[in-house]
């Protein structure tokens, strides 16, 4: 069942920040209700806790659309920042966002064109086909083509900083998290969500990264994008059929399939973080199509990040077996990326190195076996234990300081989203 239509996304600060205080109320009141029945009953299962939670805060969060949806959607992504309830309410925003009304959309088009839809197209669908965090996209058709239109929200650039410094203290309540936690997201979200809101700058890197990676990996494909069509809060391309990924994944019987697009994704990765140091950084299931070909179409270059030669080589030594097994070796490639620090303790040091270890080895493996089962749950599992280990980890929560370039972040991000499309998919694939 699609999500009801939006008629209107609450604007000015004041408005917003009412809306995530409600949020927060209820919040309050769940807890309020959860430690009456402990008291009575004894029962300390938080499940029922997590899940009112969660859907207070998610609900919130898509009517407010922007900044608050984006983290929701990043957040999901990241299975050890979040409790199971707020990572499965949160994967909505990926793709099924509630939309916003038709007479919205055309005024955008008239701001942004002096024209209607029907002025551009012969027909355009007056519900959105998907909507997401920043825009949603319509169907649209010319002649003998047919587009996918994203109209972006309207206000979404306009509110964007004073919307991430409303959302943040109050996401920290809601959410039991603590402001180390959730800084890295809180910048990414700011400096990505920034470029994202630039429609004009997404259409010239779909373009260009689109051509650079065409013909260069087997089994992925790229819509075609239309400036004449485009501007910075409207983005046409081709209208491509296909089943997003997780509904592919649930639905294709045949593993030999399901191997093959994720051997696709996986090479479609590698290639551009290797070769072309430049790549997709939203890896969430929504932005991949898989077509009547089982070939992968890759959708939303919105946010991309670029890579330092520099920092590309200080960030994939720890693959080398040859550092990893060499102590010395291991914690100078720790300090070249700001992860230790000559004013850490020798206990704050022994914590880094033992973690850093274990998540090198644990998050390697697959690259040093040289093609590697996915369907392995035990590793999902495990890379989950560890992520969940560190976020109770009272000394790690102590330290001073986060730790790490903030480039870490994006390629952390991309990875870990990579592992969980092969883990979605079960795939069996050459790593290596």
């Amino acid at each position: 069942m699609n999500p009801p239509e939006q008629s209107s996304i609450p604007s000015g600060k004041a408005s917003r920040i009412a809306a995530l205080a409600g949020a927060g109320a209820k919040v309050g009141a769940n807890y309020l209700k959860h430690y009456g029945r402990q008291a009575v009953s004894g029962n300390r299962d938080r499940t029922d806790l997590d899940d009112a939670n969660a859907s207070a805060v998610y609900r919130t969060f898509s009517r407010l659309k922007g900044g608050p949806l984006k983290l929701a959607q990043m957040l999901s992504i990241d299975q050890n920042m979040l409790p199971d309830a707020f990572r499965k309410q949160f994967a909505q925003a990926q793709y099924s966002a509630p939309p916003l009304s038709y007479p919205l959309v055309t005024r955008t088009f008239m701001r942004e064109f002096s024209k209607g839809p029907l002025d551009l197209f012969d027909t355009f669908s007056q519900s959105a086909k998907h909507g997401a965090s920043i825009g949603q996209v319509h169907q649209a058709t010319k002649g003998d083509q047919t587009f996918a239109v994203k109209v972006q929200y309207p206000g979404v650039a306009d509110s964007l900083n004073s919307d991430l410094a409303v959302v943040k203290p109050i996401a920290l309540q809601m959410l039991g998290l603590s402001n180390m936690d959730v800084e890295p997201y809180f910048q990414e979200v700011k400096k990505r969500l920034l470029e994202e809101t630039d429609y004009s700058l997404e259409l010239e890197r779909s373009i260009s990264l689109s051509e650079a990676t065409s013909g260069q990996v087997e089994g992925i494909r790229f819509p075609r994008y239309y400036s004449e069509l485009s501007n910075r809060r409207v983005l046409t391309m081709d209208w491509i059929d296909g089943r997003p990924l997780d509904r592919f994944a649930r639905e294709e019987s045949d593993q030999s399939v399901k191997n093959q697009v994720g051997q696709a994704i996986w090479d479609f990765y590698q290639f551009q973080i290797h070769e072309l140091k430049e790549f997709h950084a939203d890896p969430h299931p929504g932005n991949f199509l898989v077509d009547a070909s089982n070939e992968v179409v890759v959708l939303d270059f919105g946010c991309t990040k670029e890579l330092d030669h520099d920092f590309h080589r200080d960030y994939f030594r720890f693959l080398d077996l040859d550092v990893l097994n060499d102590p010395e070796k291991f914690e100078a490639g720790l300090r070249q990326l700001d992860v230790l620090s000559d004013e850490d303790s020798p206990r704050e040091r022994e914590i880094i190195l033992e973690g850093a270890e274990r998540g090198a080895r644990l998050l390697g493996r697959p690259f040093h076996e040289g093609e590697f089962d996915f369907s392995d749950e035990t590793y999902m599992a495990s890379i989950v234990e560890m992520g969940e280990e560190q976020r109770k980890n009272s000394e790690l929560k102590q330290m001073k300081s986060a730790r790490g370039s903030a480039d870490s972040i994006y390629l952390n991000r991309a990875y870990f989203g990579l592992y969980s499309l092969m883990g979605l998919l079960k795939a069996h694939i050459r790593t290596g």
